[in-house]
């Protein structure tokens, strides 16, 4: 769907940035709807998620379509997506936000993390989370469920466009993810928006000393007085930010 590829330097950019910053630059773009809802880490390491998004479409189960057997077949997409997920990249599942059956456990995430995943993101629910919270690798799902995906939801398609925790992602977007949750930066905007919010957080940072220290919000955030874009300048000299 694009022929972006997300660059190191990108890469290393964005694991210091928040999913709030990536909001507000993306919304100065016209583009409100860009934070995947109700979707939380299943444990958080206090590291980002960072990856291109790699996808799976899941569509309403229909009994005699998704037995247990099916899960035999090779071809089943489940199984093919967390073995076809590229290194690096993120697997985005679109479980039409529904948590009441789950759609992966811990077997299948930790093979896509030995495979070199960089994350998952799930609108609907996992089994087994516990499991899934000890690996290194993030994982974002919307709540612990014990069924099995075959009791509500059929794996259809493979990295098409898709639906997660109502936005939309095509694949090749990237997903950032922090402590607050997932937000999906489309592939064209990528590097500008990294560039743009390294500076934010730089500023946010120099902020918070500040309001610590007792100053007030006004004129200084955002910083619309010269006393505040001053010593915002001669605190990036000092700190090397």
């Amino acid at each position: 769907m694009t022929d972006y590829v997300l660059s190191a330097e990108t890469r290393a950019s964005l694991m210091t940035v928040s999913t709030a910053s990536v909001a507000t630059a993306l919304y100065k773009r016209g583009l409100r709807n860009q934070f995947v809802h109700n979707v939380r880490p299943v444990a958080w390491k206090g590291v980002n998620m960072v990856g291109q998004a790699f996808t799976l479409r899941y569509i309403p189960a229909r009994e005699d379509r998704n037995p247990i057997t099916v899960f035999r077949n090779a071809d089943h997409p489940q199984r093919v997506a967390i073995e076809t997920c590229p290194e690096g990249w993120v697997l985005v599942m679109d479980s039409r936000k529904d948590a009441r059956a789950a759609s992966a456990g811990s077997i299948l995430v930790t093979r896509l993390a030995i495979r070199g995943g960089a994350g998952i993101v799930s609108d609907g629910g996992f089994r087994d989370c516990e499991g899934i919270g000890r690996l290194d690798m993030p994982a974002y799902c919307q709540n612990p469920s014990a069924p099995t995906n075959l009791t509500l939801h059929e794996a259809l398609d493979i990295n098409v466009p898709i639906s997660c925790g109502d936005v939309a992602v095509f694949p090749g977007d990237v997903m950032l993810g922090d402590a607050d949750g997932v937000m999906v930066i489309p592939a064209h905007l990528v590097d500008e928006i990294a560039e743009e919010c390294t500076g934010m957080e730089s500023f946010e940072d120099f902020v918070l000393e500040q309001v610590l220290e007792g100053a007030v919000v006004i004129g200084l955030y955002p910083p619309t007085t010269e006393k505040a874009q001053a010593d915002y300048a001669a605190w990036r000299e000092k700190s090397g930010r």
